[in-house]
Order: structure tokens, then sequence, then C-alpha cells
């Protein structure tokens, strides 16, 4: 098993290199300080509003936050450890998310009721296939074979497709409410044993079975790679930074929908691609931190930042949405279309295939990104 100083020296592989991971070792980066507070100041100003020039300022901006926060999540990552470090990242960013959500359905429109389903189903494709898939293929091929601990994986997946299948199938075989729809009653119990899915994981992950998520032959890393890990004071500043520039990509994310809804239906193209391009957005920090520490041969780190952020996806936002809509009376629709479905099973069965040596090349990376291609093509082709 793993020591405590191997995780260490396993979580220092994901920072930069020392000439931009501090300045002098006393401070973190200007370019990481400055651009989540540039990203407070263009929501305050309202930039997308502006035109397009506003909203290709605004644009830049959250690109620059999106890039901030897997640099500050990396930082903290390092101060804590694995397994530890790679849920700082999934749990923040899922909290932004489900605060998104949120304010959207309070601020009501049409298609508030399916507003948590298509989100959920496009973090989850997104996750499974597409960041899953892109690690797989970039890791393969700069490696050609890279393994991980299988037990870790297969837990997750296990708890992924429980909570998948409950959430977004089953509303479409129960009877008690016509549609695609829970009873209340129904809809509180997915939302405990969603929940209590989750925290169970993450009782597996961190504490009883730490090391199924603990990647293998760090102790073999050159020792020119590995770093000291931060002091608490520069970790709490990254932490800080790292809710400011999540904060900051998640609400330009929802002030430039509105120019992405207009360019989407100017378009022709269905309005629930936009749901996938905010997915994306709201995403791409851990995106870019799994396919990175994919690049640097450490498969188990992106997988844990991936499947774990698919489970905080399912575990947090549905009990948040469920308890909302109970409360306030709004009608919830679950189920997906027989076409996700379809998608959702092939999605999980490839997983469980491609996961389920220990050792993955690049054929099965580009299986998942094939997966994902038809889905971005048949929700634009439908």
């Amino acid at each position: 098993m793993p020591t405590e100083t191997n995780v260490h020296k396993e979580t220092s592989i994901l920072i930069a290199p020392s000439s931009e991971r501090l300045l002098g070792g006393a401070m973190l980066p200007y370019w990481s300080l400055v651009i989540p507070i540039l990203g407070l100041l263009a929501i305050g100003m309202g930039l997308p509003a502006l035109g397009w020039a506003g909203t290709a300022v605004a644009a830049t901006i959250m690109i620059g936050c999106v890039l901030a926060a897997v640099h500050h999540a990396e930082v903290v990552a390092h101060r804590v450890g694995e397994p530890f470090g790679t849920l700082v990242l999934a749990v923040a960013v899922t909290v932004i998310e489900v605060s998104l959500i949120v304010s959207l359905m309070l601020s009501g429109g049409g298609e508030a009721a399916t507003l948590a389903r298509d989100t959920v189903f496009a973090a989850i494709m997104i996750i499974l296939n597409g960041i899953v898939g892109v690690c797989l293929l970039s890791g393969g091929v700069r490696h050609h074979e890279q393994q991980f601990v299988l037990q870790g994986v297969n837990a997750a997946l296990c708890v992924l497709s429980a909570m998948a299948v409950l959430v977004l199938v089953l509303p479409n075989f129960t009877s008690s409410v016509p549609g695609p729809v829970y009873s209340p009653s129904q809809l509180a119990f997915t939302a405990i044993v969603s929940l209590i899915l989750y925290c169970t994981f993450v009782l597996i992950q961190t504490v009883r079975h730490r090391d199924y998520f603990l990647p293998d032959g760090a102790e073999h890393l050159p020792e020119e790679v590995h770093a000291a890990p931060p002091g608490n004071a520069q970790a709490w500043l990254a932490f800080a930074l790292l809710v400011v520039a999540l904060v900051g990509v998640v609400l330009l994310a929802k002030q430039l929908s509105p120019t992405l809804e207009a360019a989407v239906l100017g378009a022709g193209l269905p309005i629930t691609l936009v749901g996938i391009m905010i997915a994306a957005l709201v995403l791409g920090p851990e995106s870019l931190a799994a396919v990175k520490a994919a690049r640097r041969n450490r498969l188990q780190t992106s997988l844990n930042l991936a499947l774990g952020s698919a489970l905080a996806t399912i575990g947090l936002t549905i009990p948040t949405v469920a308890v909302l809509s109970i409360v306030m009376d709004w009608k919830l629709s679950l189920g997906i279309d027989a076409k996700a479905m379809t998608l959702l099973a092939l999605s999980l069965i490839v997983s469980a295939l491609s996961l389920g040596t220990g050792r993955t090349t690049i054929l099965p990376g580009v299986v998942h990104i094939v997966i994902f291609l038809a889905y971005l093509f048949t929700t634009i082709v439908p």
C-alpha cells in the first residue's frame, strides 16, 4: 500500500513546473490571482450584455477562470494528498453546478421541469465518454499502456450505474404519476438513496478502502518531479481562489447562455444543445485536470476525478432539486427518452468492459469518444 510520503509524491506531479507553480516558493503565480478577480469584475459589469465585443472578452476571461481553477485545485490536491485531493475539484464544481441549476429553476421558464434531468444526463455523457475517452486516448498515445487500481474504478462504476438508472430511467416505468415523473414520495426516496450511495462511496474512497483509489508506483517517480507540499496558508488561499474561479466560470456561463441560445436557435439547432455547452463549460476545470494527469501517466488520478465528479453530479444535484421541487411544488421530469436510455446503457456497458482489466490502451479511448460524438450528433440531428 502506498505510504503517505508516496501520496504526496503522486499529487506533486499534477502541479506545473516550479517556475510556474510558485513565485520563490512563497506565493501563487500572479496570473492565477488576477484572473478570478477579473471574472468577478466581468460578472459585475455584465460584459456579455455589451455586444459581441463584451461577449468575446467575457468568454476569454471565463477560459482563464477555468485554467485558474485547475491550477488552484492542483495546489490544494498537492497539500491534502490523494484521494482527498481529487474530491476537492469534483465537489466544488458540483456545488456550483447545483447552485446554477437551482437559480435557473427559480427563474422559471417552460424548460424548468426538465432542466435538472438534461443537465445531469449531459454531465454523465460528457464525463463518462468525453472526459474518460480523451484521457484514455491521450494517455495511451503517450504511454502506450496505462494501469489503474481496478477495485476503485469498479466501485465507482457500480454506484454510478445504480444511481443513473434510479434517477434517469426508472421514472419512465412508474405508474403512480403519469409521464416520466416521480410522485413526491418516490422522489424523496430516490433523493435519499442517491445521497446515501454517494456518501457511502466517499466513505469507501477516503477511509475504509482508501488504497483502492491511490495510484501504484509513486515511489518510482524521478525525484526531480517531486516538490514539497505547499503550506497551510497557501493551500487555503488556493482553495478560496478555486471557489472564486468556479463561481466566475458558472456565472459567466449563465450570462453567456442567452447569446449561445440565440446563436443555436439562429442556426436552426435544437435548444438542448445549449445545456450541453453550459455543462461542458462548467466541467472544464475537471476535464483539463483529468487530461493533464493522464498525460503524466497518472490514469488513476484521472479516473478518480472523472468518475467521482459523475457521482457527485447525481448524488448532490438530485437530492437538492428534489427537496426544492417538493417544497416549492414544482413538477420535476427526470425520465430520459428511449434514445437517451440506449446511449446511457451503451456507455455503462462499454465503461465496464473498457475499464474492467486495470489496463487501457488507445482503443477504449477511441470507443468512448465515438460514443460521445454519437451523443452530440444525435442531439443535433435527432
